[in-house]
This record gives structure tokens, sequence and C-alpha cells, in this order.
């Protein structure tokens, strides 16, 4: 009966996954599909289900998209591009790094979906009044979401589910992976800007307008800014602390959400109801799919025997185990959302665990690399990719699959290599 079972649970999460890849049925669509399938099928109970859902997860997103959904309309973002373009007096080349900079803080502060959301549409109305072709910026701030969100806790949905799953706190990210993200992101500009330096040019007239443009003007709502910013300090104060106070993140960004709520929107429904319905809910459910998609891959056994294959593959040794790890992630996010891969990987690696592994820092930190960097590799590997070209696209300039990859590919190899020595130095 059991084998029965396992039959049929990795029939439909294969089926499953294939069509998350070929993106002809909507993932959301697919992932509470899939879940429905494995209840309905006896693969795994109702209750066991939800047991398998992280709320702590789900939390964290939507707290944190609350509250940038909210400072959005404060005309930050805006002022900040403007502000950044006239510190380099709109030199296109440095404009290229600034941006990137912001793209890359912001998505390790906040969350990578979220920065690009807001950056893009930055970009494109900088780069039209340059003339400047904007592929090179959104190619750039697609590598620093994803190098950013790979920094810290919140940045990138992989280590939201990896600090959730195994109890690190922000704190540890911080530590763990804040520098080397700071290392591989500096290197990368080098490498963009030697690709795309003799492209980027524009006319001394041009940057003229935008040096006059009033970056002060872009802010709208100072009174709701100040309240914003005093919510972020204080919510970013919190993660820094949950672990020692106790504090689960999803507590955190919740609370900041529901404090910025309470200060902004307390007599205006409309607005409560507004800023509710920009939540990514699509993105919401599918993680809720998914969760029970993976929980019935744990509950027949599924999980343990790739376990025990991997770490026959490596003989049990860490080393090899830690680093088997880091290039397998990164592969495989490269050509498939690593959302759905990390949530396979996570309890795969607690199995090993409770296999002997004594030791599996080094294998929890090459998969935060691994998957998050990975997702560099091509324009399917992580959402925020999938985000920035959908938004290009629908501005008439469509990111080309293989024109991406071109650059991208090499250029995550290249980050991996970096992340192999920096894992083998710090922790083997």
């Amino acid at each position: 009966m059991m084998e029965n079972a396992t039959i049929v649970a990795i029939v439909i999460f294969v089926v499953a996954y294939a069509l998350i890849i070929s993106e002809k049925v909507h993932r959301t669509i697919v992932g509470l599909f899939g879940a429905m399938l494995m209840i309905l099928f006896g693969i795994i109970d109702q209750e066991t289900a939800v047991h398998h859902i992280d709320f702590n997860t789900l939390g964290l997103l939507m707290g944190m998209m609350i509250i940038v959904n909210i400072t959005s309309e404060t005309g930050l973002f805006n002022f900040l591009a403007i502000w950044a373009a006239q510190k380099v007096k709109a030199r296109p080349i440095a404009l290229l790094v600034v941006l990137s900079t912001i793209t890359m803080v912001c998505s390790a502060l906040l969350d990578n979906v979220t920065t690009v959301l807001l950056t893009v549409p930055i970009t494109f109305s900088i780069t039209s009044q340059l003339k400047v072709d904007v592929m090179p910026y959104l190619i750039s701030q697609i590598l620093a979401s994803n190098i950013g969100g790979t920094a810290t806790l919140i940045g990138d949905p992989p280590n939201i589910m990896i600090g959730s799953a195994v109890g690190l706190d922000f704190m540890a990210f911080v530590e763990n992976l804040t520098f080397i993200s700071i290392i591989i992101f500096i290197l990368v500009q080098f490498i963009l800007i030697g690709i795309y330096h003799k492209g980027l040019h524009t006319q001394p007239e041009l940057q003229d307008k935008i040096m006059r443009l009033p970056a002060d003007a872009q802010i709208t709502d100072h009174a709701l800014l100040k309240k914003c910013l005093a919510v972020i300090f204080l919510t970013i104060t919190f993660f820094v602390l949950h672990g020692s106070l106790g504090l689960e993140s999803a507590t955190v960004a919740l609370s900041g959400a529901g404090l910025l709520l309470l200060i902004t929107a307390t007599e205006d429904e409309e607005k409560i109801v507004k800023v509710l319905s920009k939540i990514e809910w699509p993105a919401i459910f599918f993680f809720g799919g998914l969760f029970i998609l993976v929980g019935a891959l744990v509950e027949t056994g599924v999980i343990r025997m790739l376990a025990a294959e991997a770490i026959h593959a490596t003989g049990g040794d860490v080393e090899a185990t830690a680093i088997l790890i880091l290039w397998m992630s990164a592969i495989a996010s490269a050509f498939i959302d690593n959302i759905p891969f990390v949530a396979t990987l996570i309890p795969l690696i607690q199995d090993m665990g409770q296999m002997g592994l004594t030791n599996l820092d080094p294998l929890w930190w090459s998969l935060a690399l691994g998957a998050c960097l990975g997702g560099n590799g091509t324009l399917i590997g992580a959402s925020a990719n999938v985000v920035v070209a959908s938004m290009s696209a629908q501005r008439g300039r469509p990111i080309s699959f293989l024109g991406f990859m071109k650059v991208a590919f090499p250029v995550m190899i290249f980050t991996i290599i970096v992340s192999n020595i920096y894992v083998v130095i710090r922790y083997l």
C-alpha cells in the first residue's frame, strides 16, 4: 500500500513540477491543484497537510509586502532613483552601478520581488530620458536583486524558508552571508561594466535635464513617509533582535505591518482594502500548495530515500556534501524556480542530520548561496527575474531568454565558484 502511495506522490509531484517549468498553467493553480490531489488520493490527510504549511514563511512575506506597498505611496523610491542619478551626474555607467546598488540594498532589507516591482518603472523612466539602452540596467538589477536577496533572512524566499525550517535568525544570515554577498556584488559589477561600457553613452543636454529635475518633489506625502521610515526602522531592529527575544520572523513582519496600518489607515477602510489587495496572493497560495506537495513526499518517505542516496554519493563527507549541495542547487535553481527546489531539499538535509551528519551548518549556507545565486542563471531561475521580464515586455522591450542567459549564466557560474571558495575556507 505504501509503495503505491509513494509512486502516486512522485507522479503528482513530477507532473506538477513539469507544469511549473513549462509555465503553460499558472504555477499557483498547479500548486493548489497538486496539493489537493495529494489529499484526494489519500497520500496525506488534511490535518497533516495543514501541518506542513510553513505559516512563518507566509506571514513574513505578507507582512513585508504590506509595509513596502504603503511606503511606495510616499514617492520614496522615485526620490531615491532621481537622487542617485543626480549624485553621479547622470553618467550612464555610474548610473548602472548606483541603480544596481540601490536594488541590492533594498533586496537585502525588504525582498527582491517587491524591490524590482518598484525599481523597474523608475529605471525605464530614467533610461528613456537619457536615451540609453534599458537592457543592461534591467539585467544588472535582476542579478543585483538575487545577490542582495542572498545577504539576509528576508531578502529571498529560499532564505526565508531555510531560516524558518532550521530556526536560523536574522543575525545568523547577516554573519554568514552578507559579507560574501557584498564581495560577489562588487565583482559582478566590474564584469557588467566590462561587458556594457561601450554601449552606455548619452547626450550632455539629456544629462542636464536629469540634473534639473527636483528630487524632493518626488516625495508626495511627507507625513506618511516619516511614519513608514519609523516602522521600517523598528521592524528591522526587531529582525536583528528577534532570535534573542524569542520571536518568530513572521511575528515581527506582521507586527510592523499591523502597526503601519494602524497609524496610517485606521479610519480609511478603502485604503486598508487597497493595501491588502496589493499583496501577491497568487504567490502566497502557491507557497501553501507547494508546502503540501513536498509534505506528501516527506510523509511517503521519498525525501528520506533521496537523503540516503545523497549521503551514499558523498560517502557522508561534510565537505563533499556541502559542495554537492552548492552546485546542485545552483544549476537546478537556474532552470527551475528555486522555491520548489529549496522546499524539496530542506527536509532532505534535515534527514541527513538524522542519519549521522553532525555539522549541518555548511550544508545550510551552501544551499542558501546555491539557490539564491543560482536563480541568476536564466530568466525563470527566480521570481524576481520573471517579474522584471514581464514588466519589460509590457513596456515593449521583451528580454530574450537566450540573450539573458548568454550574459547571466557565466556570471552565475563565476559567483558559485567564489561561493565555493568561501564555503571551503569559512566552514570546511
